[in-house]
């Protein structure tokens, strides 16, 4: 088993990816229906769950040098995890109270954070291939969130960004299962299709070993295998 320094924090976006499935899996039961609308105040209070492990990761990703994972877990925090609970929560508590509120502010919120993830795209594509499709899967989504919010698309084509998260979860499961695996062991025992360019170096350095003593990857080589930069 691969063993870490004492003096090394080991790879966090396995418990950040965990957190944005459950968000997700949640998001789909709100948004197909399988759960009736009370359910939201709970959601909220997962979300707040998932803003605590989020933010950790973020500030442990910044603080490696991972400026695309870091940020964006950083806004996924306060905006998608926070923001989203506590709106959850409160737009409850309002409803339940019967004082209306104008709920399109969050669609024109939903626009800059849906512009913003498209466009760091291109920034993942360096990392791991799954999460890259993950955050495309989820930029299939957000348009859709985006203009119900705002009231230009009506709740009856929620069932699609649902299904679509849904499918994001999964894939989000997967790759933290991957890489908490893939980092425990010291080696890939479940694949993760990377960049061309990083398998040739991976390989090349697996290589290397066997030629000199069959060793295992050496242990900085594989946290730099398995994080996000």
């Amino acid at each position: 088993m691969k063993e870490i320094d004492n003096n090394e924090w080991a790879n966090p976006p396995p418990a950040g990816l965990v957190s944005f499935a459950v968000a997700c899996f949640g998001f789909f039961a709100t948004l197909t229906g399988k759960v009736e609308a009370s359910a939201s105040v709970l959601l909220g209070i997962w979300l707040l769950g998932g803003f605590i492990i989020q933010i950790i990761v973020a500030l442990l990703d910044l603080k490696s040098g991972n400026i695309a994972g870091g940020n964006t877990f950083l806004f996924f925090s306060g905006f998608f995890m926070f923001v989203g609970g506590t709106g959850m929560i409160t737009k409850f508590f309002f409803a339940m109270k019967g004082i209306p509120i104008d709920t399109r502010i969050d669609g024109w919120a939903w626009i800059v954070l849906t512009v913003v993830l498209i466009l760091w795209t291109p920034s993942f594509f360096k990392g791991p291939l799954t999460l890259a499709i993950i955050i495309i899967i989820t930029n299939l989504a957000l348009p859709f969130i985006t203009l119900i919010d705002l009231k230009i698309l009506p709740h009856d084509f929620a069932f699609i960004p649902g299904y679509i998260l849904l499918i994001a979860g999964i894939i989000a499961i997967y790759l933290s299962t991957a890489l908490v695996i893939n980092g425990t062991y010291g080696r890939t025992i479940l694949p993760i299709t990377r960049e061309v360019k990083e398998n040739r170096r991976i390989d090349d350095i697996r290589t290397e070993d066997r030629r000199t003593d069959n060793s295992e990857i050496e242990d900085d080589d594989f946290l730099e295998y398995v994080n996000f930069e």
